[in-house]
């Protein structure tokens, strides 16, 4: 399965160090990210054409200036824009942080059928997280402030999870769903193992069918050696075969189509940082999941 382990630069094309884009593969439909570099004064335009999407600067401030997606040579622009102008359109100032380790970020959401300019005085790495949307909404700055910020597990299962764009914290958009995680060396996360890999109504136990990405960042050591973690997903069931246990070290990539996924383990020393991306084919947006039966025990010694 080592074509759902993108290990840092495998995906890179031309300012982009990563993209992962919905339906550019072979069974990924719902979800993207892009990573984008810029060096100081640089600046790129990108249109969310099908998608929806989540600036989140990883390191370094820019600005992004939202406006309707152009039109192509066959008078067709970004799906569900209709050429509709943009709710919010103007230019943000998003002030970034030194890295993905210094705390929350401003994020910008910009709903389908935008075109995106992001320029940056000083450089830095911007995260570019999608999902494929129809319905426009207003673009929205969410101030690092802001963010709720939670903290999650206990003991060596601690870690903090910043709130950015998940269910209940942002809702003014389509599908898209997205968060950041920080855990400390030494620690484990995403644990327990859990699964959002189909449709169930049981009003006791729902849950939702979501693909997920994760985009790791691992800080090195004091004196600058690359860190590193591991990433495992499980099979959950007939038609769900799955099995990764994978190195992951910064600027790699693990997709999440299905099974249980966890536990995301942290060096000793090296503190680990995955944002996460998620969305589904349901009619309403929600992050509703199943614990491995045999993992779920550990809630009750936090």
């Amino acid at each position: 399965m080592s074509d759902l382990h993108l290990p840092a630069g495998s995906t890179a094309d031309g300012p982009f160090d990563t993209v992962v884009d919905p339906g550019a593969r072979e069974g990924w439909v719902h979800t993207g990210i892009r990573v984008l570099a810029l060096e100081p004064g640089g600046e790129e335009t990108w249109e969310a054409d099908g998608v929806e999407v989540m600036v989140v600067p990883l390191s370094g401030a820019c600005t992004v200036v939202v406006d309707v997606a152009a039109t192509d040579e066959a008078g067709v622009k970004g799906a569900g824009s209709a050429g509709a102008a943009i709710e919010g359109a103007g230019e943000y100032e998003l002030r970034g942080r030194a890295d993905v380790f210094a705390g929350p970020t401003d994020v910008l959401y910009a709903p389908v059928g935008s075109r995106l300019r992001i320029a940056s005085t000083d450089g830095g790495r911007f995260a570019l997280a999608t999902a494929v949307a129809s319905a426009a909404h207003p673009v929205a700055l969410i101030r690092a402030e802001d963010v709720p910020v939670e903290a999650r597990g206990g003991g060596t299962m601690s870690r903090q999870v910043r709130n950015f764009g998940t269910v209940g914290s942002f809702d003014a958009c389509d599908s898209l769903i997205a968060c950041e995680v920080i855990t400390p060396g030494g620690n484990w996360s995403s644990y327990p193992a859990h699964k959002h890999d189909e449709h169930v109504e049981d009003p006791e136990h729902p849950e939702s069918e979501l693909e997920e990405i994760y985009y790791y960042e691992i800080a090195p050591s004091p004196t600058g050696t690359p860190g590193f973690g591991f990433h495992q997903t499980t099979s959950s069931g007939e038609g769900k075969e799955i099995d990764i246990l994978a190195e992951v070290r910064a600027g790699d990539v693990v997709l999440v189509p299905c099974g249980w996924h966890g536990p995301c383990a942290a060096a000793p020393g090296h503190d680990m940082y995955y944002l996460n991306v998620m969305a589904g084919p349901g009619k309403e947006r929600a992050w509703d999941i199943t614990d491995h039966p045999d993992q779920t025990w550990v809630r009750g010694t936090w």
